[in-house]
């Protein structure tokens, strides 16, 4: 099950929430509905790698295998 991260627009609460199929998430603080999906960043751990301190800044820095300029943080 993904979790996924929103803010509420009509609050403006970010919160994370797991969401089962296709079931609408309400937010947590005032039970709205009007979210707006975040772009999430998720963690890798890895035993005995660096992997886990893999860098996380502007592009060229987020550790894109494809290089700098290729995330979709432009």
């Amino acid at each position: 099950m993904p979790i996924f991260e929103y803010v509420c627009s009509t609050c403006n609460h970010a919160f994370e929430t797991i969401v089962r199929g296709n079931e609408q998430p309400a937010c947590p603080a005032c039970e709205g509905r009007d979210l707006v999906k975040q772009l999430s960043v998720f963690a890798v751990s890895a035993n005995g790698s660096n992997l886990d301190r893999a860098p996380v800044g502007p592009c060229g820095s987020c550790g894109d295998p494809r290089g700098p300029g290729a995330c979709s943080m432009n």
